[in-house]
């Protein structure tokens, strides 16, 4: 069985929803941050060398870094559900949106968070760009999902469970408004309605 090392208020919370998603059976080993410095336990860095969660194992198995073990799982134990072969018309658009989550979304967000800490002058100029890219981030997201349902067509797949994470939970560590976003806010509502992740909240 796979066991998932969850740290609350982070990405594990996608490998959790996945597994509910897909119906895998999985232990769940859930680690608290610091209340002062919000980082991870020494517990996380005994078990892999970037001390983060998620990390999984899998038998003889361990892995981290969240798209790896989204990609790990659905392969190994999902039999190819929520990741659009080759043959699909969605395919393309799948693998742009799953790596758009890690490789441009989650990066701006938090890179705005960095620079907001350096309490940076309201127009300063570094401030200004950084919002500028999680702004352009979020409209390319808001363009999306205003011609569809999910992002990578109509049907749910591991692209959304890849995205939500900035969407939601991550705004914890650094609000952002989505009023101008009508979208992503609908598509938020309709994601954390979906039973499986009710269910891995409620274990979360």
């Amino acid at each position: 069985m796979i066991r998932i090392h969850h740290l609350n208020d982070s990405q594990s919370e996608r490998i959790v929803w996945l597994c509910e998603e897909l119906g895998i059976p999985y232990e769940l080993q859930c680690y608290q941050r610091d209340p002062v410095t919000r980082l991870s336990p020494p517990a996380l860095k005994a078990l892999h060398p970037l001390g983060a969660a998620p990390v999984i194992e899998d038998g003889d198995v361990m892995l981290a870094e969240s798209a790896a073990i989204v990609e790990y799982i659905i392969v190994k134990h999902g039999q190819g559900r929520l990741k659009p072969g080759p043959e699909s018309a969605a395919y393309a658009d799948f693998l742009y949106w799953f790596h758009f989550a890690n490789g441009t979304l989650q990066p701006a967000l938090l890179r705005l968070l960095s620079v907001s800490r350096a309490q940076l002058p309201d127009d300063h100029p570094v401030l200004t760009a950084v919002r500028g890219r999680a702004e352009l981030a979020l409209s390319l997201v808001e363009a999306r999902l205003a011609v569809a349902s999910c992002l990578a067509g109509d049907d749910f797949s591991a692209a959304d469970i890849m995205t939500l994470f900035s969407l939601t939970t991550m705004l914890l560590f650094q609000p952002v408004d989505l009023a101008p976003y009508p979208a992503i806010r609908a598509y938020v509502q309709r994601m954390r309605e979906r039973p499986a992740y009710l269910r891995s909240q409620s274990r979360t």
